[in-house]
């Protein structure tokens, strides 16, 4: 015989008890993603040194322009 599955049971773990978690928000990020923008999660030590997006930002941008110079004949980004 098949045991009746209960449609109400809970299939998680005790340990996971949702209500105990404060901070959550449903949808925070949603309106970056329909705006088409990237979200990249960085390792600690790299947002340590970069705090904020526009420091990540400036960086990129240096980094860009670096490239640009060692190869004047071959643009980044340019295929």
């Amino acid at each position: 015989m098949k045991k009746e599955v209960d449609e109400l049971e809970d299939e998680l773990r005790p340990e996971y008890d949702f209500s105990k978690m404060a901070g959550g928000v449903r949808g925070k990020y949603v309106e970056r993603y329909r705006a088409g923008t990237n979200l990249v999660l960085l390792d600690p030590d790299i947002a340590k040194a970069f705090p904020t997006d526009a420091s990540v930002n400036e960086a990129l941008r240096l980094l860009l322009q670096i490239a640009q110079r060692q190869q004047p004949n071959n643009p980044v980004g340019a295929d």
